[in-house]
This record gives structure tokens, sequence and C-alpha cells, in this order.
């Protein structure tokens, strides 16, 4: 499976990409939203997993653009205070097929939660 990491702290997205590869999975990596927009045009992932708070554009942002080309988008949002979005994620995994990480998260938990959008 393709997966697209988009998080501003590198380290993060390294270690994700590591472990998701162990895995067998092709994964890419963007640093910011608007990278991640054009590496979703270029790589087209069948998930996204991105963090909620970037400078610039956040992650809700982002997959709101990516569902202009994939109203289908699969995504897993990331934060470390997922308590201050917990409304608009509930509303967000009523509409579309995401799912959310709290960080610090589990080797476990990212596996889970990848397995359950795309399997």
């Amino acid at each position: 499976m393709r997966i697209l990491i988009v998080d501003d702290n590198q380290i993060v997205a390294s270690v994700i990409q590591s472990i998701l590869e162990l895995e067998s999975h092709e994964v890419r990596l963007a640093l910011n939203g608007p990278d991640g927009y054009i590496a979703y045009i270029q790589f087209r992932p069948d998930l996204v997993i991105t963090d909620i708070q970037m400078p610039g554009e956040n992650g809700f942002e982002l997959i709101n653009h990516i569902r202009k080309l994939d109203p289908s988008v699969k995504a897993i949002y990331m934060s470390g205070n997922l308590n201050q979005f917990y409304p608009l994620l509930l509303e967000e995994k009523r509409r579309f097929p995401i799912d959310f990480l709290d960080k610090p998260f589990t080797l476990g938990e990212l596996i889970d939660r990848v397995s359950e959008l795309t399997g």
C-alpha cells in the first residue's frame, strides 16, 4: 500500500516511515501542507497520515484540498492535543474514511489504524 506522511517534524515523519516500510508499505514524506498536496498528486497514495498542527496549511486544510481531487481519500490525523480537535474529528469520521492518533502513540496503535482504514 502507498502511504503519504505529512508532518512538519521530520524526525516523527521519518520514524513513522520506517515503521510502515517494515510493514511492507511504500511511503513518501512531506514536511508541510503545500508539499503534501504536491506529493499527493505525484504519488497518489492509498492513505494520507497528517499532523493537524503545521505552519501555514494545517492537516484539515490539506485533506480538504485533496478531497477536491479525491473525495474518498482515506486519512489519519495526528496531534499532540487531540482534545482541542475532538468535535471536528468526530464530525470528519462520521462523514469520511478517517481516523486519528494522539501523539505520542504506540507502534501497535499506528499499525491498527492503518489496517482498519485500508483492510
